[in-house]
């Protein structure tokens, strides 16, 4: 069972995320998931569209691995090298999560990631679904 707290009373307004997720049984975690395709090539190199599009999907093929799906995650972590991308992250995780039903997420600007050509990186915690 999961419970979204998307704005508690004496909180500040969010975009996209909720302050607190409630939630019982067992937990996923996904590491990081970065915009490289199956083979490892850099996908969308210089497109943060088409990278932040990437990380989302290798994220729903580790929690499908995981026996959990999009509608489980409970928490993100997104690191951006160009908070210039967050307008474009907020779109496009939103065609992968559903906006009534935020995870509680933080945001981290780095430097830069693993590799050079990278933009994005996410990691998420997700709640298992019963019998999974």
């Amino acid at each position: 069972m999961m419970r979204h707290f998307v704005r508690p009373e004496g909180t500040p307004p969010v975009n996209g995320y909720s302050h607190a997720v409630r939630f019982t049984g067992p937990m996923v975690a996904v590491s990081g998931q970065i915009p490289a395709d199956a083979q490892g090539q850099v996908v969308g190199e210089g497109d943060a569209e088409a990278q932040i599009r990437q990380v989302f999907v290798n994220l729903a093929t580790a929690l499908a691995a995981a026996g959990a799906a999009m509608e489980h995650v409970v928490k993100l972590t997104v690191y951006l090298t160009d908070l210039a991308d967050l307008e474009t992250f907020r779109r496009v995780r939103d065609e992968f999560l559903d906006p009534a039903r935020p995870p509680a997420c933080s945001l981290v600007k780095v430097a830069g990631l693993v590799h050079p050509a990278f933009r994005v990186e996410v990691d998420a915690l997700a709640e298992l679904p019963a019998g999974a």
